[in-house]
């Protein structure tokens, strides 16, 4: 469920009109509702309390990085999964107490690890042998002690898109799962390293539950093996990646009670806290990006409508074959006649279409029209491409709207830039 509706015949978000935020900060730009991400991750956390789970959501700030989400979902409670320092540094600055917050990722620097040490954050996941003697290395010179859990890949595949699956073998995350006895040996006897907790994650944007039954059995028996062998396993990090619905056309996504059953059913035997660490759940369904319509282009097989947004703004129907809903701001009349149409940005490649063949009404110059579930994976991931300004981001709640990023300048874009001595 999002906040997002026709009232009057105008696209709202929840009790603010699209077109008076696009006349005030202009197009494009993202916004995303309080009042949805406020829900998502109440029904989130509530499953797995429902199922008698001690659970810590820690909210995967990949998906959607600006301080005011960030903010709204640490006032919920929520803890941060962070793989870098900046995201690490965001969490932080957000208010979201150290203690609730894990670093996962593959490839760490010492300087990140230094960082995340000095900061007593709740626990590092270690991918590989070598980042766990790198990090001890750097724990023994800092005086610390490293909380770490040994993120494992367990060879099933989530049945998902190849460039967001991250539990098989060929995937670059993670240890293969059959080690994990040696490889927690080792960490038991490193110094500065104290093993506390066992992590998998397996991809994003499932929409099955099954992977997930397959990973967590899996982890139940290795969990069960590792404590036989004498290693305290003090809680587990269960990863996120549940889907959400993009395309109305398409089956539901599981539920989170559903997830959470599944859970329970999976590693309820062995009385451990777990964390989770959803993030397009929680933020995708929350967010739109809202563009102006510059011109339509009909030749005689195609007919286009051309944007101001491009596939720098929204890179995920480029680099994933992503399907975002499209609506008319101004609600369509009952009997407006629908033709299909290719929806593209201004940008110089071709790859630059946010969608092919859909079905849309006559569109002007002028128009507005918005995508949906772009709260994940939209702004976080834009470039300057072309040399195009960064877009602004908009919070809503209830009847007020706040600028929580404003747009760039080519002033601020230009001084990025330093010209060579020689060249002045």
């Amino acid at each position: 469920m999002n906040h997002f509706e026709y009232r009057d015949g105008i696209l709202h978000a929840e009790d603010v009109a699209i077109s008076a935020i696009a006349e005030a900060v202009g197009t494009p730009f993202y916004v995303y509702s309080t009042a949805t991400l406020e829900r998502h991750y109440r029904v989130f956390a509530d499953a797995f309390s429902q199922e008698g789970l001690d659970a810590l959501v820690c909210y995967a700030v990949k998906a959607n990085s600006n301080l005011s989400v960030i903010r709204t979902l640490a006032q919920l409670g929520a803890g941060a999964d962070v793989v870098s320092e900046g995201e690490l540094r965001r969490a932080l600055a957000a208010g979201v107490p150290p203690e609730k917050i894990v670093f996962s990722g593959v490839g760490k620097t010492v300087s990140e690890l230094e960082f995340a040490l000095n900061a007593g954050i709740l626990e590092i996941n270690v991918e590989s042998l070598p980042e766990l003697e790198m990090l001890s290395d750097t724990a023994q010179r800092l005086g610390r002690e490293a909380h770490v859990a040994i993120r494992v890949n367990p060879d099933v595949d989530a049945k998902t898109h190849e460039k967001i699956a991250t539990g098989k073998k060929e995937n670059k995350f993670g240890i293969d799962i059959e080690y994990a006895g040696q490889i927690y040996a080792r960490a038991a006897n490193l110094p500065g390293i104290k093993p506390v907790s066992i992590a998998v994650h397996i991809g994003s944007q499932l929409t099955s539950l099954d992977p997930y039954r397959a990973a967590f059995a899996k982890l139940a028996e290795t969990v069960e093996t590792l404590q036989k062998q004498g290693i305290g396993i003090e809680r587990l990090d269960l990863g996120g990646g549940l889907g959400i619905p993009y395309d109305a056309s398409d089956s539901e996504p599981p539920l989170p009670s559903d997830y959470a059953k599944v859970v329970r059913e999976s590693v309820g035997h062995l009385n451990l806290p777990i964390m989770l660490e959803p993030g397009r759940l929680i933020v995708g369904n929350s967010g739109l990006l809202v563009t102006e319509v510059i011109l339509e282009k009909v030749g005689e097989t195609r007919r286009f409508v051309i944007v101001d947004a491009a596939m720098n703004d929204l890179i995920r129907p480029s680099l994933y074959d992503g399907h975002h809903e499209i609506m008319p701001v101004r609600e369509p009349a009952e009997n407006a006649q629908k033709s299909a149409a290719d929806v593209v940005g201004p940008v110089c490649e071709s790859g630059d279409t946010f969608a092919k063949n859909r079905q849309l009404p006559p569109l002007d110059h002028g128009d507005l029209v918005a995508f949906g579930s772009a709260g994940a994976y939209g702004a976080v991931m834009a470039s300057t491409y072309n040399t195009r300004l960064l877009v602004p981001e908009v919070l809503v709640k209830g009847d007020q709207f706040a600028v929580i990023r404003p747009r760039q300048t080519y002033e601020e874009l230009l001084a990025l830039d330093h010209m060579a001595e020689w060249l002045d």
